[in-house]
């Protein structure tokens, strides 16, 4: 059976407040209004809740054995909705996205920065995750939207592209390379590189741009991630490919220098669900983003260049 907690509001009402006038002020409602809430009530447990007389209202053995039971169900209903509000309330000043580690260390932190000073009520979380996972954390609702490496469209995901990146060299300061203005690619034959897994994004859009040349390449180290690459690189263990924005995060003995005779490049957008509008706190921070990096990307990377890339001494 339903349980009417209407009706029980109503009678608890009355219970507590020991009249049905009383009761109806209390909840906005006519007498008339509390009378048909307690009747069917009444209807629905067989047996009367209240014994009136001309001067007071009393409950009936039914009603003295539901009372306690009623007042428990109504607690526990207004507990579990002020959670829920709570908790909403939380979420809506909670602003979750995803990102590339390299565009987050080399991007967003300005914007970040101004939209805190500007919105000081919202609590940031920036997922910097691989690529591999942000479309995953975007589908799941992790993330309200991401910012990510472009690639063949998902039917419940929504790609837009923002701006292109190149691809250099990452070599120790004291190699020769690192004097270049550009390393041409056949010279990379023979050379010890460092690249992540074989199944990455990074590595699926080397080898297409290499084409048959990449099996000519030195993979000597395979690793997980960008920053053992770039580690490996900055103990002169090898030579690592990595996007011209990782120097951001880059040891500070590294330099990168362009490769030419071959077009490196990944293409940057927005990743976010299909059908499922941003709230507008990400849609603010979104468009400050996409706004930062149409008119400064290049700024950006050139800053993180020339403040961690050449070593001096």
């Amino acid at each position: 059976m339903r349980v009417d907690y209407l009706g029980l509001e109503a009678f608890v009402a009355i219970a507590d407040y020991g009249s049905f006038h009383r009761a109806a002020d209390a909840l906005h409602l006519s007498q008339a209004a509390l009378s048909h809430r307690v009747r069917k009530i009444e209807e629905d447990l067989g047996s009367p809740l209240f014994t009136r007389s001309s001067r007071e209202v009393s409950l009936t053995p039914t009603g003295q054995g539901l009372l306690p039971e009623a007042r428990r169900l109504l607690k526990a209903l207004q507990d579990t909705y002020e959670s829920a509000r709570a908790g909403a309330q939380r979420q809506a000043r909670r602003l979750a996205f995803a990102c590339l580690p390299s565009i987050a260390n080399s991007v967003l932190t300005q914007v970040l920065m101004t939209m805190s000073e500007d919105r000081p009520e919202i609590a940031f979380e920036l997922l910097d995750i691989p690529v591999g996972r942000i479309a995953e954390a975007v589908r799941s609702g992790a993330a309200e939207f991401g910012l990510t490496i472009v690639s063949a469209e998902l039917s419940d995901l929504r790609l837009r592209p923002l701006v292109d990146e190149d691809y250099r060299l990452f070599v120790h300061h004291e190699h020769p390379f690192a004097a270049r203005d550009e390393v041409p690619v056949q010279e990379l034959e023979g050379v010890r590189l460092a690249r992540i897994r074989s199944h990455s994004k990074n590595s699926e859009l080397l080898d297409l741009a290499f084409g048959e040349m990449r099996d000519r390449l030195r993979w000597q180290f395979e690793v997980q991630n960008a920053t053992v690459a770039m580690r490996l690189a900055a103990q002169g263990a090898a030579m690592t490919i990595q996007p011209e924005s990782a120097i951001a995060m880059a040891p500070a003995t590294l330099v990168s220098v362009p490769i030419a005779g071959i077009r490196l490049q990944r293409t940057l957008g927005v990743v976010s669900r299909r059908g499922v509008p941003l709230t507008d706190n990400a849609s603010d921070l979104l468009a400050r983003i996409e706004t930062d990096m149409l008119e400064n990307f290049r700024a950006h990377v050139a800053s993180g260049f020339d403040r961690m890339s050449r070593p001096k001494g």
